[in-house]
This record gives structure tokens, C-alpha cells and sequence, in this order.
């Protein structure tokens, strides 16, 4: 058995896939492949080890008459065409619930961030203008027992709402298509409509998976029936929100503030904008990066892998479907 992997693999993950009498294929170069090339090192692969955003379309799956499974390090799979995969039995994983914490830490590292302008004044320090003290200027806003709003309530929103009602007595309401009870009972969230998150929420705080409903549901449309001291954060995927109208919304108040780990497009360019308004915090989508939690991803991910190769049911599968 054979499969690509898309980074280089740690050595104890190399060993225990290898153990298995499984051959490794991996990209061993900083950057990112062209389709050519993903498919020319693919081309014998049984399984694909997926780490980064490389799309996985129906014309690649088309391509691989041999893959089984499909095994990312991450919780979103956007970038695999799941109907594809499921039409070819093709099992796709992924690593829910181990980086929960991790990354609603990150969230709230932003939202603290933008709220204190915390970005914009360690550049000031490199610009050397901490000099004259202004006690009014470029002053942030405060956050203690405001509401904030999570946009998918999941496990990674619900640890986002669970540190902001602990630190800052905030109120939490939230919009899914389900109900979390867990989140009712334990914070006294409480589910809203779409328009009334957007109204009611001091804080914006998003961890939905990026799907075609939620496909840049943050648009001037949206941000225009938000508060105008609001901060916005997005956590989840940067497709969610369109970049050109949050800058709009940024430049002309319709909202306070934004943090991002995530963009639209993603990787950032080093020139956008953004990364100059006072009011704005972006880290390049580390939600995740704490060696623990990355650690627990590539367990979890060589779990599933091992298992579509050997025809067993996936610890975390996407497409349940296939073992009907």
C-alpha cells in the first residue's frame, strides 16, 4: 500500500504509517504543488494524507482509480469535493474536537487584541512614535459584560463562549441550524435568527464550517445591520466573509473593529490593507498551532488514515454515508 503525503511527516508519525508495511510519498519542498505535480506524485496512492489547503476536486479524484481514503489534518474539508469522494466510496477524515480549545483561544486572543488596538500600537513602537502620551488617542473599547454573538456553535464556539463568559461576564446567544443545549444549559446561550445576531451581538465570533449557505454570508449586507462598536471575528474559514466589503465596513464605521486568522483570500498578501487600519488584528490561520494540539491533529489524522486502508470504519469520517 502506498500513499502521498503533502508536508513531511514527523518521524515518529513516518514510523508508525511505515510499520504498517505502508509505502511514503512526500513533498518535501516550501511550497505549495501545481494540480500536475500533486498528481504525478499521487498517481499510486491508496491514501492521501492532506496537510494544508490543497483542493481536492472531482477531477483529482477522478484521476486516482486507486485511492481509498483521504485523511486531513484539519477540521474543515472545504477543499475536498465530498460528493465526489462519497460517489467513489472514498473515505474522507478529518480531526474534529482535539484542537477545540486551541483555537478558541486564538479567537479570543483576537478579540482582545482589536479591542485594545493591540497590533497597531507594537507597530508604533518599531515606527518610534511612542513618544508624546495622548490620553485620548487610539484608544480601544471595552468588552467587560457585552454580548457576543458565535456564528456555528459548535465545540470550537463553544469553548470561544465558555472563555468569554468566565473572563468578562459577557451574555452569549448564538445562531445554528441545531440547538446546543450543552451551551443553554451551561452558559444560558440562547439561539437567535441570523439578522438578530447581527443586531444584538457586541461581538461577532465565527466557527462555522465554510459551506455554500455560509459561503460570504459576512457581506455589506450583514455588516450593515451590525453595531457600529462591533468587533468582528473570524476563527473558522475566510470564504465566510468578503473581504472587500469588511474593509468598507472598517472604513466607514458601520463596525468598530475585526480580527482574523483566517482571509479572504488566504495566504494574505503583505500589502493588504488591512494589515494597516489601527482597529484590525490578523495572524496568518495558526488556530491551531500549539505543539500539543498540532501533535493530537497528526495522531488523529494517521488513525483515520490507517484505518481506510485496512477497509475500517474511519475514528473521524466526513462522509458516514460510504458505510451504508
Amino acid at each position: 500500500m502506498k500513499i502521498f503525503a503533502t508536508r513531511q511527516l514527523p518521524e515518529q508519525i513516518l514510523k508508525a504509517i511505515e510499520s504498517e508495511g505502508i509505502t511514503v510519498n512526500q513533498w518535501a519542498e516550501k511550497r505549495e504543488m501545481t494540480k500536475d505535480e500533486f498528481l504525478a506524485e499521487a498517481a499510486e496512492a491508496e491514501g492521501l494524507f492532506i496537510m494544508g489547503g490543497f483542493k481536492i476536486t472531482a477531477d483529482v479524484i477522478e484521476a486516482l482509480p486507486g485511492l481509498k481514503v483521504i485523511s486531513l489534518m484539519s477540521v474543515g474539508y472545504d477543499n475536498v469535493d465530498i460528493k465526489a469522494a462519497t460517489t467513489h466510496k472514498i473515505a474522507v477524515g478529518h480531526t474534529p474536537d482535539v484542537l477545540s480549545k486551541a483555537t478558541a483561544d486564538t479567537a479570543f486572543l483576537l478579540m482582545l487584541a482589536t479591542s485594545r488596538k493591540a497590533f497597531f500600537h507594537h507597530k508604533r513602537i518599531h515606527k518610534g512614535e511612542w513618544k508624546f502620551f495622548d490620553p485620548l488617542a487610539n484608544v480601544g473599547i471595552d468588552i467587560h459584560n457585552k454580548t457576543l454573538g458565535v456564528f456555528g456553535l459548535g465545540n470550537i464556539g463553544f469553548e470561544m463562549a465558555r472563555l468569554c463568559k468566565s473572563a468578562y461576564g459577557m451574555d452569549i446567544i448564538y445562531h445554528n441550524r441545531s440547538t446546543n443545549k450543552k451551551a443553554e444549559d451551561e452558559l444560558g446561550a440562547r439561539k437567535v435568527t441570523f439578522d438578530e445576531l447581527l443586531s444584538q451581538s457586541d461581538i461577532i465570533s465565527v466557527h462555522a464550517n465554510l459551506t455554500p449557505e455560509t459561503k460570504e454570508v459576512f457581506n455589506a449586507s450583514a455588516f450593515s445591520k451590525m453595531k457600529p462598536n462591533a468587533i468582528f471575528v473570524n476563527a473558522g474559514r475566510g470564504g465566510i466573509h468578503n473581504e472587500t466589503d469588511l474593509k468598507e465596513a472598517l472604513d466607514n464605521g458601520t463596525i468598530w473593529g475585526a480580527g482574523l486568522d483566517v482571509t479572504n483570500p488566504e495566504p494574505m498578501g503583505a500589502d493588504n490593507r488591512l494589515l494597516d487600519m489601527p482597529n484590525v488584528s490578523v495572524l496568518p490561520h495558526i488556530g491551531s498551532a500549539v505543539k500539543e494540539t498540532r501533535e493530537a491533529m497528526l495522531e488523529l489524522a494517521t488513525e483515520n488514515i490507517l484505518a481506510g486502508l485496512k477497509g475500517e470504519k474511519l475514528p473521524k469520517c466526513v462522509n458516514h454515508e460510504i458505510y451504508n
